[in-house]
């Protein structure tokens, strides 16, 4: 495992949630306070407090925007790779764990856990690291 992945797994043992977890992770690297990307995760955490989007995807949406959006307020021009990018990364993360939905994931209704959140939180984490060295 990476030092990026042991730091995520180290920060959700230590109450962050999984879209925390993973966000911050990466504040060093993309010049972000991590004091502000732990609060602008905050909801992502549960499933967005509903177990929708898995909180480590939400997390690589995250990322992906730091990274990618110009952050023209007035006409931006990175939407689309933006776009590309996550939907590339989330079909990466759904081919390793079945499904992007942590309901799905942490198997509610089925009674099947198809992936725990440490190793949601390590999928992403690799993920993410992937996509930024191909940068």
């Amino acid at each position: 495992m990476s030092e990026l992945t042991n730091k995520a797994l180290e920060n959700h043992k230590n109450g962050y949630n999984c879209a925390q977890a993973v966000a911050c992770v990466f504040c060093d690297k993309l010049g972000k306070d991590e004091k502000e990307v732990f609060k602008i995760m905050e909801a992502f955490g549960l499933g967005m407090g509903t177990m929708a989007t898995c909180g480590a995807v939400s997390a690589m949406a995250a990322v992906t925007g730091m990274v990618e959006s110009d952050g023209a307020l007035d006409a931006p021009k990175t939407k689309a790779k933006s776009y590309k990018a996550m939907k590339e990364l989330t079909a990466k993360f759904v081919e390793k764990n079945q499904s992007s939905i942590c309901r799905e994931i942490k198997g509610v209704d089925t009674g099947t856990v198809l992936r725990s959140c440490g190793g949601c939180i390590q999928d992403a984490v690799e993920l993410l690291e992937e996509y930024l060295e191909e940068k």
